[in-house]
């Protein structure tokens, strides 16, 4: 490759997505103050209407993130010490995390080695009398086989918890033709807005997601320390609530997702035709019933390491998710697991890279990342 193209391409650009909203967020930013209004309110609600016309979802609740979510979810279905919950080891740490932290126990399950999601065919093998809940994890963008989950956990009698973090606008289309957007596809629905996401704040955030009126006014309570009038307390709740101003921001950016989205969907299209088709580099599978966002673009390499250094040296950004599998993370070693036993999970943890996909990225950077590619490729 000629060196004097050389581009210098982040990660993720966050400047260049401010730079077109920046005026509404600032007035945002006033509103809010001169309101006062810094702990719910209307800012607060009005987010939580647009979250529940988006994803389709009769009630939403904004949170303080995307782990708090998780954690409020599985207090609002009680689950607790003794509980098992059975989700994948290959996820940010959150996911198995909030299972440890409210005292239930993770039960990981292999992923699929196509879309890295949590592999339906292992699932029934891994539930026990103590199994309370499925939390699948959307993975990059890319929904889940909701449908298999979704009958293993009737016939089971198991919650369903979405992990949709990175998968807000996603969308899967059910046996029956229908298409349902992430958040809408179990009992409940958890998001991050963490800055790095496709929906960022400018801070942590978050907000759970679900079509059950009961269980909507016990999140909404025990994100109040499960108040359900002024210090009246009908459960041991926490303060998950999230800031005004971050929802404000978050509306903001909220109407402009689907251009993002759209953006993104064309980057991918480029790449999988443009990054040469070989034993060594794998692009994205994106099944049929599933509409990605492309939170990341992954690629699968033999040559992972070497292929991340020639990126590096070529000031492309890259990152590994995730480096060492839930399974075989210090802090779970009481679960008893080890080396070997989730062997797709742990080739994947070994052989993923992500590169650039902002729908920012100009022509000429598309091409400058696709080519240094093909070039590590052909080299």
């Amino acid at each position: 490759m000629n060196t004097t193209t050389k581009l210098t391409i982040p990660l993720l650009d966050l400047q260049a997505q401010y730079e077109p909203i920046k005026e509404l967020i600032k007035e945002k930013m006033l509103q809010t103050f001169d309101s006062k209004y810094f702990i719910n309110g209307p800012e607060v609600e009005l987010l939580e209407e647009k979250i529940n016309t988006y994803c389709g979802t009769k009630h939403s609740v904004g949170v303080s993130s995307g782990s708090d979510a998780l954690i409020i979810a599985l207090m609002a279905l009680d689950i607790s010490a003794g509980d098992e919950v059975i989700t994948t080891p290959f996820t940010f740490f959150a996911t198995a995390g909030a299972i440890a932290r409210v005292g239930a126990k993770p039960v990981f399950c292999d992923i699929n080695p196509d879309t890295f999601n949590i592999d339906v065919t292992q699932i029934e093998s891994k539930i026990t009398s103590k199994t309370k809940a499925i939390m699948p994890v959307h993975l990059f963008g890319h929904c889940a086989d909701m449908d298999s989950i979704n009958t293993i956990a009737n016939e089971r009698n198991l919650y369903v918890i979405e992990d949709a973090a990175q998968d807000i606008g996603s969308s899967y289309t059910s046996a029956d033709g229908t298409p349902k957007k992430a958040g809408d596809l179990g009992t409940v629905g958890c998001f991050s807005f963490f800055p790095s996401k496709n929906l960022g704040a400018c801070g942590d955030a978050g907000i759970v997601t679900t079509n059950d009126t009961a269980l909507y006014e016990k999140i909404k309570s025990l994100r109040m320390h499960g108040e359900t009038q002024r210090y009246h307390h009908k459960y041991i709740g926490g303060n998950f609530r999230i800031d005004a101003l971050q929802a404000g921001i978050i509306s903001i950016k909220l109407d402009f997702l689907e251009s993002q989205h759209d953006g993104r969907r064309a980057n991918a299209k480029f790449y999988d035709t443009a990054i040469s088709s070989c034993s060594t580099i794998k692009t994205p599978v994106i099944l049929d019933k599933c509409k990605s966002i492309y939170n990341q673009y992954s690629l699968i390499s033999s040559q992972r390491d070497k292929l991340k250094d020639y990126l590096t040296q070529h000031t492309i950004g890259n990152n590994i998710y995730y480096p060492i599998p839930l399974h075989l993370q210090e802090c779970f070693e009481y679960l008893g697991y080890k080396q070997g036993d989730f062997p797709v999970a742990e080739r994947v943890a070994n052989e993923i890279i992500s590169i650039p996909i902002y729908s920012e990225l100009s022509n000429q950077q598309l091409d400058y990342v696709a080519k240094t590619i093909n070039s590590f490729v052909n080299a």
